[in-house]
């Protein structure tokens, strides 16, 4: 996982071992109208975070900092648990009706409670990460990237 140099403080209060629950944005591949925002997997922190030797680029963001993840289960393309049917029930949102922009960080602390319940509905849609990571990586390419 990549952090850019202005969310390194937060990403440096990770452990290893702590929990992340992974979320695609309706934007996350390119289309808006099609897509959208899911919670898809489940990870473990599995290194610290430190300074890339060489900064992972996405257009024109910068990312130079970045930790190792333990993917544990991803749900397959586009079939992960849409989160905005859930925002009424989850504390983290409940200070704010324009609940996107809370999601506009790299990490976002949950609550014991929205944590239980995102795992709780997460569950029945993950799967090995192995049946599915193609899909996400195939997703993820500029339209123009070759599949050399």
């Amino acid at each position: 996982m990549a952090f850019s140099a202005a969310r390194v403080n937060a990403a440096s209060r990770l452990e290893i071992g702590d929990e992340l629950l992974l979320y695609t944005t309706r934007g996350c591949f390119r289309n808006q109208k099609r897509d959208r925002g899911r919670l898809m997997g489940r990870a473990r922190v599995a290194s610290r975070v430190v300074s890339l030797p060489e900064p992972v680029i996405f257009g024109d963001r910068e990312f130079a900092y970045g930790c190792d993840l333990e993917l544990m289960g991803i749900a397959p393309l586009r079939q992960g648990i849409e989160l905005a049917a859930l925002a009424d029930s989850l504390q983290l949102f409940s200070s704010t009706r324009t609940w996107g922009t809370k999601l506009r960080r790299s990490l976002v602390p949950l609550t014991v409670p929205d944590a239980k319940l995102l795992r709780r509905e997460l569950a029945p849609v993950l799967e090995p990460v192995e049946q599915h990571i193609n899909s996400y990586v195939e997703a993820g390419r500029p339209a123009h990237a070759s599949n050399s």
